[in-house]
């Protein structure tokens, strides 16, 4: 489940963008989530980029991974030190070209960012929700992106798009809303979790639940289980990345030392920077929203949700035009995983077109610069734009 990571910005950017808000499901409305809890009210942040065209024919949803957010692309204040997290791929020309495009992205039910999550208010107690928050699915996800999308008057999509956690959330809405998505690009991604990717979270969960400090997720008003949540991010950097990226950015490579000091901290490379991963995720995330959301994506199984246990089935009511890709060295989620969706499209006769791209980065490669990968992507939307 992806991350965002640091990276540099190439060719145009969108410029300033707005983080903008949402809200919906006030008592006694409430949002009914799958596992039967009703929460209100919900609010979802969001931003948009380009020109809607008259039709509305032109809108692309991009959807983020685990503790991504709504800034995609641009910069909320010329000041700011870096862009949005996928500012590589959106922007003038890039390509998810917004000189053409319309493009939106939310923030997770469940996040911080800005969507209604853990860290909100609870109305019934006037503190945060903690763990009082309910349990939420990949489903609930889109539900409540489906509402956002009735109040802006959406009511198809050119396209939607997003690797990892955000990919599981395009094949959400081809299964749950299949007339309304005529494209889509699920990127690194699965229609279910592994045992070993469960297993990673479930570590990743226990190292934040064990930190004395987190208190049984009602931790806000004093210290956070910031030790818990910076073991759980290197736990999970370690998948996001390769055994040969590791290999060529560190080996054993020694830090600021050329003899070891026979004591315990870190003394290679490798150590100093997780331990930096770990430090620099504390100071941007909640802990209790990284339990719920890792949970959601455990939850994920497009066969048992939609097929009664066949992924055939699951696809059955799809209309989409898809283009597949995964990366060579993403061992979190395999190229097999992704050969076993596109055999289920096509065995429902869908559109597919399906890469892999051959990378060394294991699986955050998607959110690094690739000519390959923005070809890839400018290509079909033009494509399915011209079709429309």
């Amino acid at each position: 489940m992806s991350e965002y990571i640091d990276q540099d910005q190439t060719g145009d950017s969108v410029s300033i963008v707005e983080k903008q808000f949402f809200s919906f499901a006030e008592p006694p409305d409430r949002l009914k989530l799958e596992g039967g809890a009703g929460i209100g009210p919900v609010t979802i942040a969001y931003e948009t980029c380009g020109v809607l065209n008259k039709d509305k024919s032109n809108v692309i949803l991009v959807l983020h991974a685990l503790s991504g957010d709504s800034h995609m692309a641009g910069y909320y204040d010329p000041k700011d030190a870096k862009p949005g997290w996928w500012d590589i791929m959106v922007g003038p020309g890039k390509g998810i070209d917004t000189d053409k495009y319309f493009v939106i992205c939310s923030n997770i039910i469940g996040s911080c960012a800005g969507s209604t999550g853990p860290t909100s208010i609870n109305p019934e107690t006037s503190k945060e929700y903690g763990t009082k928050f309910p349990l939420i699915t990949i489903g609930d996800m889109v539900e409540t992106q489906k509402t956002l999308m009735d109040h802006l008057e959406i009511k198809s999509f050119l396209s939607v798009i997003g690797g990892s956690v955000g990919g599981m959330q395009v094949l959400e809405w081809c299964v749950r809303y299949p007339g309304m998505v005529r494209s889509a690009i699920p990127l690194a991604t699965t229609t279910r979790h592994s045992a070993l990717a469960i297993a990673f979270n479930e570590v990743a969960r226990q190292a934040i639940m064990a930190d004395p400090n987190w208190n049984e997720g009602h931790y806000y008003s004093g210290k956070k289980p910031d030790m818990g949540l910076a073991i759980a991010r290197m736990i999970g950097h370690i998948t996001y990345l390769s055994d040969e990226s590791m290999r060529q950015k560190f080996g054993r490579r020694l830090q600021n030392r050329s003899a070891l000091s026979f004591k315990f901290g870190a003394e290679f490379q490798v150590e100093s920077y997780l331990q930096y991963q770990g430090k620099k995720f504390i100071e941007r995330f909640d802990a209790n929203s990284f339990l719920y959301i890792t949970k959601a994506a455990d939850y994920f199984d497009l066969a048992r949700q939609y097929g009664s246990g066949s992924l055939v089935k699951a696809f059955l009511k799809c209309k989409s035009k898809f283009l597949v890709v995964s990366y060579t060295s993403d061992w979190l989620y395999p190229t097999y995983q992704s050969k076993e969706m596109v055999k289920a499209m096509k065995k429902n006769n869908l559109d597919v077109s399906f890469c892999e791209i051959d990378a060394q980065w294991g699986h955050d490669a998607f959110l690094l610069p690739s000519d390959r990968l923005d070809n890839l992507i400018k290509g079909f939307l033009r494509s399915v734009f011209h079709e429309t």
